[in-house]
């Protein structure tokens, strides 16, 4: 039986912003639109989970609301805004609807490639598109063969996350070395140029709509790849075009910084939801509401506590990254180790957070109607991607920490 094809968005590409509406544009400006969208976005959650892609309403939304263009360089049209701004203007959407929340900032942070391109590339897509929808997915890389002028690309790959509504495609693949370790190479190409497949069906994150991506011999220019190697310690065409700083910092904190605000998002509005609650639920047999009951507090006080506890985490370790580009080889490998093991402690405290509220409130908590199972359920399979794999990441912290080299290439 043939597999279906996803329902998919490509953008017209008429919504972008004027140039004196970008001008306008300010950090407090932006987090108070994206304060302002909160509303629109829980209401279309269920709806979204149910569609299993973005709520397209909610999408036009985000476009016209400037968040798109967060980490477009500014001699590119864009608001280069640092990652404190870039949390901020993401929590209100991911506490609304942490798979919306996951997507949009994914969305954003992924214009971060775009600026590892060649310079002219950069020129180039962003003079065709202001800013880019794209995912970038990574597994199962492809295969990338050298052609004259560039590659040919095939595959197929998992996870691919804003795929639904993009008008750019970024996948990983392998060029194979004769005698030695292939080279990973990000490529990038037009939505047009790939099959999206109708395979996300999942329990949680569901409204991601992150589907397969297949790619049968496609041509990609030279100037539309890069090799990953650099780009990892910060020492790719970020840095050689813009400098020290956000594109040149390292890429794996970026990643797990990104796929954190979501989690934060979900920890941080269901301490909402739980303190709502606690002033109406009566545990059958009991004289008086949960919140006058030290347990229902102590629960409460404690799922606060991790969501701040974690919150400083990420936007501390958001901060370093961005001067851990200027860190030589093998120390700066070492902290970027660090910094992946701390974040991935902050998510778990998102999901033990999300859990503690819900724990508190009773039953009710899982009827489909109430928002809180859809965060346990959306949070519970964000902390399953790989960077927030606690075993592994611990063990590559202990691993560095007695002085053995990491045995993972994920760094």
């Amino acid at each position: 039986m043939p597999e279906r094809l996803a329902d998919r968005r490509i953008p017209a590409g008429d919504d972008f912003l004027s140039r004196d509406e970008i001008d306008a544009i300010t950090p407090e400006r932006l987090i108070a639109r994206m304060q302002a969208l909160k509303p629109l976005v829980a209401e279309r959650a269920a709806a979204a989970e149910k569609e299993r892609r973005p709520d397209d309403d909610v999408w036009a939304a985000l476009r016209r609301s400037g968040y798109f263009y967060l980490y477009v360089p500014r001699r590119f049209g864009g608001l280069e805004y640092d990652p404190d701004t870039y949390i901020s203007a993401t929590l209100p959407i991911a506490e609304a609807c942490p798979s919306t929340g996951w997507t949009a900032c994914f969305a954003a942070e992924h214009n971060w490639l775009i600026a590892q391109m060649p310079e002219a590339t950069q020129a180039e897509v962003w003079g065709h598109t202001p800013y880019v929808i794209a995912p970038s997915a990574a597994s199962p890389p492809g295969i990338a063969t050298p052609v004259d002028g560039g590659f040919r690309l095939s595959g197929r790959w998992k996870w691919g996350t804003v795929v639904m509504h993009a008008d750019w495609i970024m996948l990983n693949a392998l060029e194979p070395v004769e005698g030695g370790a292939p080279v990973v190479r990000m490529m990038l190409l037009r939505a047009e140029q790939v099959t999206v497949l109708d395979t996300w069906q999942m329990a949680g994150m569901a409204a991601t709509g992150s589907n397969d991506i297949i790619v049968e011999d496609v041509f990609i220019p030279e100037a539309y790849q890069f090799a990953v190697q650099p780009v990892r310690s910060g020492r790719g065409n970020g840095r050689a075009v813009h400098g020290p700083g956000l594109y040149g910092s390292p890429m794996l904190p970026n990643l797990c910084v990104t796929a954190a605000i979501p989690a934060l998002g979900a920890a941080r509005q269901a301490v909402q939801l739980c303190r709502e609650r606690l002033g109406q639920h009566v545990k059958l047999g009991s004289m008086s509401t949960s919140v006058e009951k030290p347990a229902g507090q102590m629960r409460l006080a404690r799922a606060d506590l991790l969501a701040r506890s974690a919150e400083r985490t990420i936007r501390a370790a958001a901060r370093e990254n961005l001067l851990l580009g200027e860190i030589d080889e093998p120390e700066q490998t070492t902290e970027r180790i660090r910094l992946r093991a701390e974040i991935a402690i902050a998510v778990q405290q998102c999901v033990e957070a999300v859990r503690t509220c819900c724990e508190a409130v009773g039953s009710s908590v899982h009827a489909l109607d109430n928002p809180m199972q859809r965060l346990l359920r959306d949070v519970q399979v964000m902390q399953s991607h790989i960077v927030y794999d606690l075993d592994v990441a611990t063990e590559l912290h202990g691993r560095a920490l007695v002085g053995l080299p990491p045995n993972s290439l994920l760094l």
